[in-house]
């Protein structure tokens, strides 16, 4: 039988791509679009501050689900959020039902049953003489020094008397070469030249926006962005978790903001561009974050790499709020990024896409508009599985030709005579050769658009051996230590 709630109860709440969070009923703002969707209640969120319209179907009383949901989350975020709620619990006297206090023991089958202590059933008895036969589980091996060591497992067919045979021990296995902690430096970045104008921007000819803009997150990518941005005359501010980054831009023209939430109240359009989907949605949901000042006259471009049903579940936030969302996905890299020669795929809010041409002109060669919010992403990451796939073949065939005696100069002039020359293949040969593997497109953020690409592929039913495959070669160099290294250091996972 479906739940009944009444305003001002406290619940657990689950929003798409989020697992269940505390939260109370409250009466819908004024500004926040009605969903079209029947049987939806208006949920404040403790912790992060946020709201959203909930299906009746994904949420749970608070009371009665408390000892099993709070176990569900280990993230910090989501502790203070039980602090939150537990705090507005006493502050408010607010009673905790009887009822769960007298069917704690078949309402939540997350919790076991407590046997009263004079109880002398048959059951009490196999409960008692269950936990004396049954052996205590081991503790898991501390793993927090880095190394992984197996457990010894014992297997005792009997009681131990004196002087019988030791039970059996397996060998213990010697740590293995993927158990190894290694710790390869980076290479340095060469720092950027913010004052530097490429003479291709300046070729551009643009007519910046007279409109204000945000941009969120100072990395590779993001920095060679800005750059085009200040150098084309528009006005930003930027953000950045390590706000020392922030220092050149703000020389260069920019002005720099404590905090995502105060970019967002301060432009009119805000970019984003941080390093995976985890963080992209704590962007927007997580404390001081984008969703805590959109309203009808801001708007969000998600430039990060995610996967489609990210993006959906923040352009759902987004347009709850009134605001305008563009998910607006780049093909390049560093180089691409500083040049202003990206590739933008975008989708979702068409008049947001017209809005933002004059930066889309400071950072890229070309910008294709790909109808609703998850086309781009979904694009982007066919594009990236090809590249992934094609660098693999590519460090594999290196060490073909190492091992065979051949020299690799030579391989690679050959290749630019044939159908394989393209800039990927002779950049990243060239990259393999010299062996620093400086950092342009990190090898981490390929990999993770390998996992997204072979996890569309798993909810289309398409099977991807070839992505499988190269994930794995991806995975194995990332372990080695050189994730953050450019993607091209791939191919130090083929000597071993």
């Amino acid at each position: 039988m479906a739940e009944i709630y009444k305003l001002g109860d406290l619940v657990w709440a689950k929003m798409k791509g989020f697992s269940p969070w505390p939260g109370k009923i409250i009466t819908p703002k004024e500004n926040v679009r009605k969903p079209s969707k029947k049987h939806c209640h208006f949920i404040y969120f403790f912790g992060s501050e946020n709201y959203a319209f909930i299906e009746r179907g994904n949420m749970k009383p608070y009371f009665q689900y408390k000892s099993k949901l709070t176990k569900a989350n280990k993230t910090a975020p989501f502790r203070e959020a039980v602090e939150a709620i537990e705090k507005h619990i006493i502050e408010n006297n607010i009673k905790v039902p009887d009822a769960k206090l007298n069917s704690s023991n078949h309402s939540d089958p997350g919790t076991p049953a407590t046997p009263k202590s004079t109880s002398k059933s048959s059951h009490t008895h196999k409960s008692d003489k269950k936990s004396k036969d049954t052996p205590k589980k081991r503790p898991l091996p501390d793993t927090s020094s880095g190394s992984i060591k197996r457990a010894k497992t014992i297997k005792q067919k009997g009681p131990k008397t004196s002087g019988s045979p030791a039970t059996h021990k397996p060998k213990a296995r010697l740590s293995s070469f993927l158990d190894r902690n290694v710790h390869i430096e980076r290479p340095e970045t060469p720092p950027l030249d913010i004052g530097s104008v490429s003479q291709t921007l300046k070729d551009k000819k643009i007519e910046p926006s007279k409109q204000k803009f945000g941009f969120l997150g100072l990395g590779i990518m993001g920095s060679g962005m800005v750059k085009n941005l200040l150098n084309s005359g528009h006005n930003v501010m930027v953000w950045n978790r390590s706000s020392e980054k922030c220092l050149d831009f703000v020389k260069a023209g920019a002005k720099e903001c404590l905090t995502p939430s105060d970019v967002i109240a301060g432009a009119d359009i805000t970019f984003s561009c941080v390093s995976d989907p985890a963080v992209a949605k704590n962007m927007v949901f997580g404390n001081c974050g984008v969703l805590q000042e959109i309203n009808a006259d801001k708007s969000y471009v998600e430039m990060t790499g995610i996967d489609a049903e990210t993006s959906q579940d923040i352009a759902e936030a987004i347009n709850n709020r009134g605001g305008r969302y563009l998910e607006a996905q780049v093909q390049g890299s560093k180089v691409q990024a500083e040049e202003g020669t990206l590739v933008i795929l975008a989708a979702g809010d068409r008049s947001l896409f017209d809005d933002c041409q004059s930066c889309f002109q400071a950072m890229g060669k070309n910008s294709f508009y790909l109808g609703e919010v998850g086309n781009a992403s979904k694009m982007n990451l066919v594009l990236q599985v090809t590249a992934g796939v094609t660098l693999a073949g590519l460090a594999e065939g290196m060490a073909l030709a190492d091992r065979a005696g051949l020299q690799q100069k030579d391989v690679l002039e050959i290749m630019e005579l044939t159908a394989l020359a393209c800039p990927l293949m002779i950049e990243k040969g060239k990259a393999m050769i010299e062996g620093g593997f400086p950092p342009h497109l990190p090898l981490q953020h390929m990999q993770k658009d390998l996992r997204l690409g072979m996890l569309m592929g798993d909810a289309l039913e398409l099977p991807l051996a070839l992505v499988a495959a190269t994930n794995e070669a991806f995975k194995h160099a990332k372990r080695l230590g050189y994730g953050e290294h450019d993607v091209s250091s791939v191919y130090i996972r083929t000597r071993y």
